[in-house]
């Protein structure tokens, strides 16, 4: 693989990292083992595969030349001369808890010197099942692509070729001369998209109404849980109350903060947190997956609201509206904004942008594409997935969601001091999903 320049928002991503707030996303793979030793056996198999994988040899190194004034202050992505998958494989001592040991795992940045993922191996103490908490860096993968990468890994699978795409040319450090004037027009309309999502941006930061439990001076510190809904359940949500299946998912993440608020004794009363609904415009079968694509929606969730139904229908007419606007308008494409600013605007400006996130949104709630396949690492099928997001300054929950063979699984990751208690709100997904299906009378 040649190297290539990082797109802007990567860079964003790469500059914004703090030791509080490292700028990796997670997903927490747990396997069926069919022996004690399947986790050692699945530790060996990633270290022999990563060194297959061209994606994960990749590095990020800054550029600094001078006579690249376009690029200059930005960074490349390009593979490692010397890479070893062993120092990104580690075996862990067996755990009865691998949210506990991930939460850990979390908590550490990635090394920046070197391709920016690791695989932590965590086996069961009964043997009968081992984990898997792949790290990736947001400025090496988003969600999709890092989906991607970990599928490498698994256990081959017959499946059909994808039809060829043209591959797209790896970004150079200059324009091509011939494409100019379209550029110039695209700029000039961009110009106008980049002030329209700068006014809703600033119109976002009024009347903001939170909890003080969602927000958290940064300790570095870091806490994971996962829940697991049956897809059915949400589906029979759906079918009675309209919309789609990522409106109830929304929703419910609605009512288990109201929940857990109430119970916590902060209090839900006129609480009706900003929530950032990241979109993802990277076409699934893209030939040349690279960089993050990125925009998204903004919402208030409905935690002041005690009815479910209510909530559920709050959430629908939101969402309905920022899709009519499309993910190009609106303080939820605050990621966009990343396109007009030159490299060394990011070098320099990084620190400032990573601590406004909390200016713009309270949490973060993000979906997750998963295959329906069975995925399996030594012969050992994945029985559940949870996906885990980084955590901006300043905020002290992130949830993302995925579905995977018929069920939906939360994966909560917050910051360990300010939320001591999320197993609490763990419980609450689930009793939210009930109260909506009895809300339903299914």
């Amino acid at each position: 693989m040649t190297s290539d320049l990082l797109a802007p928002l990567d860079l964003a991503f790469w500059n914004i990292e703090s030791a509080e707030h490292p700028m990796h996303l997670g997903a927490l793979g747990v396997f069926s083992a069919h022996s004690p030793t399947a986790g050692a056996h699945a530790a060996d198999l990633l270290a022999a595969r990563a060194a297959a994988v061209p994606g994960l040899r990749m590095r990020i190194r800054d550029v600094w030349q001078p006579l690249l004034p376009l690029a200059f202050g930005g960074a490349t992505r390009e593979p490692a001369p010397d890479f070893d998958p062993l120092q990104h494989v580690r075996l862990h001592a067996p755990t009865a808890d691998f949210h506990a040991v991930a939460g850990h795992l979390m908590e550490r940045p990635l090394e920046r010197g070197r391709p920016p993922w690791e695989a932590h191996v965590l086996p069961g103490e009964d043997g009968t099942s081992f984990a898997v908490l792949f790290k990736f860096h947001h400025a090496l993968a988003d969600g999709l692509r890092a989906l991607m990468l970990a599928a490498a890994l698994m256990d081959p699978m017959d499946m059909p070729e994808p039809r060829p795409r043209p591959a797209e040319p790896p970004r150079g450090l200059l324009p091509d001369v011939r494409k100019l004037p379209g550029l110039v027009r695209g700029a000039l309309s961009d110009v106008g998209r980049a002030l329209d999502i700068g006014t809703s941006v600033a119109r976002a930061t009024w009347d903001v109404r939170s909890s003080t439990a969602l927000t958290s001076q940064p300790t570095g510190t870091r806490r994971t849980a996962g829940v697991v809904v049956d897809l059915d359940e949400v589906h029979r949500i759906r079918k009675t109350e309209g919309g789609t299946v990522n409106d109830v998912l929304i929703a419910v993440v609605a009512g288990a903060l109201r929940r857990w608020l109430d119970e916590r004794g902060d209090g839900s009363e006129g609480v009706a947190p900003r929530a950032l609904i990241p979109v993802s415009k990277r076409r699934p079968r893209t030939a040349h997956p690279q960089g993050n694509r990125l925009s998204g929606y903004l919402i208030r969730l409905p935690v002041d609201d005690p009815d479910p139904l209510a909530r559920l229908r709050t959430v629908r007419t939101a969402m309905d509206r920022n899709k009519d606007a499309g993910p190009n308008r609106g303080a939820g494409a605050v990621a966009l904004l990343a396109d007009h600013v030159p490299p060394l605007g990011h070098r320099l400006g990084g620190p400032v942008v990573g601590q406004a996130a909390r200016l713009l949104f309270d949490i973060l709630v993000t979906s997750v594409p998963l295959p329906s396949l069975g995925l399996k690492l030594g012969g050992c099928p994945v029985t559940e997935v949870f996906p885990l997001a980084p955590l901006a300054r300043g905020q002290a929950l992130a949830i993302a969601v995925s579905t995977f063979r018929g069920r939906v699984h939360y994966g909560l990751v917050a910051d360990a001091e300010a939320v001591p208690d999320l197993d609490r709100l763990s419980a609450a997904v689930t009793e939210e999903v009930a109260a909506l299906l009895a809300a339903c009378g299914s």
